[in-house]
């Protein structure tokens, strides 16, 4: 089998609108929760989530691409515009674009364009709706544009596991170059949900954090968490097989070495309350990783601030690892970012693989009362140095999805 590292990254979030924004942002604990701006929530339950902040589009993308295309088709391309720039790939003379493909995964997709031609078709009629609102809002769209912009010839799809989907997408991107059919993945997530329907679908459901209070609103693994917080952004890898990293002197974050998925088959929104579904996926990636659990220094957890989650979580590391579960770190960035949905994988992907190369365990930040179901070290509040070999990344989506991706530090 062949080895697969990360050689460039892209990241667009509510704590920063770069990789090194994010980093910094992460390192001091910066939480990206606040009031929403984008429609008025008089009557909504929910006031807060995790908007990107200072982040105009066509400061990026040109007005006509932001005109034509829904919101995180836009993200998506920005992500990938920092991570082939970080990769310099395109600077690589024979570097072969047949072998190179494209995977962006989304939990929902174009939902913004969806709202807003349905009101265009209520005020109109059906002569009210653009040409573009199709080719600019569905799934795949932002896989289509990145291999368009880049002429990227290899395979290019879209994964939609719900919550699961970014790690879903560089799981199987790393597996498609570490079984020969690529060299290089772009791959990663984006999601743009908060709307009047994205935040009033989830509410409906009881799933959204009601706190005004943008500190104690996403609070993952605290006692008083009372559901997640919607977040927007996109992040984009660039995965490459080693050698083909190596002779183009690549810069080099980290290797990823093991990826596992599979399914509850319990209920289309809770997850198995006794966690054996996460737990067999933890222990599947570690098995196709060839280590065991006391290699594990670090899990980024799913950790969404929902009580069934954050509980069945920790249930499940405890029987993926044992007495090492006590032993290792699990933060969720979550604490800083809300919930990206399909884009979360991706994004956290990002995080771990910086928290590897810098070797720095990221905070849960906002955290208050302990949860004595929820007793390892989340690191609570403040980040710190540590030493990390391998660390794992866990996605649970709605569905029963499971998805875990594990990453070692390169040296």
């Amino acid at each position: 089998m062949r080895r697969v590292v990360i050689s460039g990254m892209g990241i667009l979030s509510p704590i920063g609108n770069s990789l090194k924004e994010n980093w910094e942002s992460i390192k001091n604990g910066v939480c990206g929760i606040a009031p929403i701006t984008c429609f008025d929530t008089q009557n909504s339950k929910v006031k807060v989530a995790g908007e990107l902040k200072n982040c105009e589009l066509t400061d990026y993308l040109p007005a006509k691409e932001v005109k034509r295309q829904d919101r995180f088709v836009c993200l998506a391309m920005i992500a990938a515009k920092e991570a082939m720039q970080d990769s310099n790939l395109e600077a690589c003379e024979d570097w072969d674009k047949n072998r190179t493909g494209t995977m962006i995964a989304t939990g929902i997709g174009g939902l913004v364009s969806i709202e807003e031609q349905h009101a265009r078709l209520m005020e109109k009629g059906m002569k009210g709706i653009t040409p573009f609102f199709v080719p600019g809002a569905i799934s795949n769209i932002a896989a289509a544009k990145i291999s368009i912009e880049y002429g990227l010839l290899g395979p290019s799809s879209c994964i939609v596991t719900a919550c699961a989907s970014g790690t879903n997408a560089v799981g199987e991107s790393f597996r498609m170059i570490r079984d020969g059919y690529q060299d290089v993945m772009v791959c990663g997530g984006s999601e743009s949900c908060i709307s009047e329907l994205g935040i009033g679908g989830f509410s409906a459901l009881n799933a959204l954090s009601t706190h005004e209070n943008p500190a104690r609103a996403s609070i993952p693994f605290d006692k008083e968490r009372n559901g997640f917080v919607m977040g927007e952004g996109a992040a984009v890898l660039v995965l490459e097989e080693l050698e083909h990293a190596r002779k183009r002197g690549a810069k080099i974050y980290a290797e990823v070495v093991g990826y596992a998925t599979n399914s509850d088959a319990y209920h289309v929104t809770a997850p198995s309350p006794d966690g054996k579904g996460a737990a067999t996926c933890m222990k599947l990636a570690m098995q196709d990783a060839g280590i065991e659990p006391a290699d594990i220094a670090y899990i980024n957890a799913h950790g969404t601030s929902t009580k069934m989650n954050d509980s069945c979580e920790t249930l499940a590391v405890k029987a993926a690892f044992g007495e090492s579960a006590h032993q290792l770190s699990m933060s969720s960035t979550k604490s800083m970012t809300g919930h990206l949905l399909g884009a979360s994988g991706a994004v956290e992907a990002v995080y771990t693989a910086l928290a590897v190369y810098h070797d720095f365990l990221p905070p849960t930040v906002n955290y208050e009362i302990k949860d004595e179901n929820c007793d390892l070290d989340i690191v609570p509040n403040m980040g710190r140095k540590q030493e990390i070999t391998y660390a794992m990344t866990n996605s649970l989506g709605f569905g029963g999805h499971n998805a875990s991706l594990i990453i070692k530090k390169w040296s």
